[in-house]
């Protein structure tokens, strides 16, 4: 299961330099709009300790952690919705992506140029980007809705009725500024509609205030500003200064990393906050297999049964599903071997109802 999240923002936000310290691809940094012109992908793993824990005891061949694909697209400007700058194809590569990382400019620097040459503001900034964002969702929308609302005329048809239903509710809240993520329909009927007119705004969003260093730990007056937004909208909010975690990522050692981070007074890195909270954006959650082959983390959907994530790591396992054997991973790590936990009875046999829970070691049992 892939995990796709578009990282956007205004031009020299640091969106560049957050990319390069998520991905070993290098994207170029530079203090002028559109340096980035094709969007840069990465492949990155998502940080999760357990599976170093799982590997001091079972000793496997290899270990293999969930992974997210960062997209970094390039700088929006002011009239992207209507072609200004490289507008439709930024907002095309934004379409394509599961969840959006907004990086607000939270930090002063005479020597790095905002758009037009104002004083730093985010809060603008952002209402920018949404603008935009909405303007174009606005465009899919008055294109389908004559259309649905012509076919629910001849005839009643049905699917036309519920569409036109969907479209409106969307199309009053756009016209009043708002993103279509504040929608939400009851019936799976109008879920489905709604999924598939792939709006730019129904996407989950996580705002990065990029900092200055002395700000790292605590955030400052303009990361305080996008953290009440945040909230009124109901949507994640983190703080990072990019450039600084640039300068760890491109230490050697861990505990050179450690150190560093020590002196900033934090305990993890933002890179690894940052990748942890796009992760649980989607209300994803990981599942594990351990055995002398490899440790490995498995990606689904919270809320999903045993067999439907038997079916992560193969349709036959879902198909021919019988049962789970499921241990918790704090028995796992307190027991220290499979057989210890059995011959605790922690090991649980689980059927097709089991809801899988987040850092569950798996293994299925299926016939096909």
């Amino acid at each position: 299961m892939s995990l796709k999240c578009g990282i956007v923002g205004l031009p020299n936000v640091g969106k560049s330099t957050l990319f390069n310290c998520l991905s070993n691809a290098k994207a170029q940094a530079a203090n002028f709009p559109f340096c980035t012109i094709e969007p840069n992908v990465g492949v990155i793993t998502v940080p999760d300790e357990r599976l170093t824990r799982l590997a001091e005891i079972v000793h496997p061949g290899r270990i293999v952690p969930a992974t997210c694909e960062i997209v970094d697209i390039a700088g929006l400007v002011k009239g992207a919705s209507k072609g200004e700058g490289l507008g439709n194809k930024f907002l095309g590569n934004i379409r394509e992506t599961d969840a959006i990382i907004h990086v607000l400019r939270c930090f002063d620097d005479d020597n790095i140029v905002r758009e037009g040459g104002a004083a730093v503001n985010p809060l603008e900034d952002k209402e920018i980007i949404d603008t935009e964002l909405q303007l174009k969702d606005l465009e899919t929308i008055e294109s389908q809705l004559a259309k649905q609302q012509k076919q629910a005329a001849v005839g009643g048809n049905k699917d036309a009725k519920i569409a036109v239903g969907v479209l409106e509710a969307y199309k009053a809240a756009l016209d009043k500024g708002l993103n279509a993520r504040t929608v939400t329909f009851e019936s799976k009927e109008e879920q489905k509609v709604a999924h598939d007119l792939f709006l730019l705004t129904a996407k989950p969003v996580l705002y990065v205030c990029n900092v200055d260093e002395a700000s790292a730990k605590t955030g400052n007056r303009y990361s305080e500003a996008v953290a009440k937004v945040a909230e009124a909208e109901g949507a994640e909010m983190l703080v990072i200064a990019a450039r600084t975690e640039e300068d760890i990522a491109g230490l050697d050692t861990y505990e050179d990393k450690q150190m560093f981070l020590e002196e900033l007074g934090l305990e993890e890195s933002g890179v690894n906050r940052l990748i942890k909270k796009a992760y649980s954006l989607l209300n994803l959650e990981t599942f594990i297999t351990a055995g002398e082959m490899e440790v490995k983390a498995w990606t689904y959907h919270k809320g999903w049964k045993a067999p439907q994530c038997a079916g992560v790591i193969h349709t036959d396992f879902e198909k021919g599903f019988i049962r789970a054997e499921v241990i918790k991973y704090e028995d796992y790590i307190k027991y220290g071997s499979e057989a210890a936990v059995r011959e605790a009875g922690k090991l649980a046999i689980e059927g097709k109802d089991y809801v899988v829970q987040d850092g569950d070691i798996m293994h299925f049992r299926f016939n096909v």
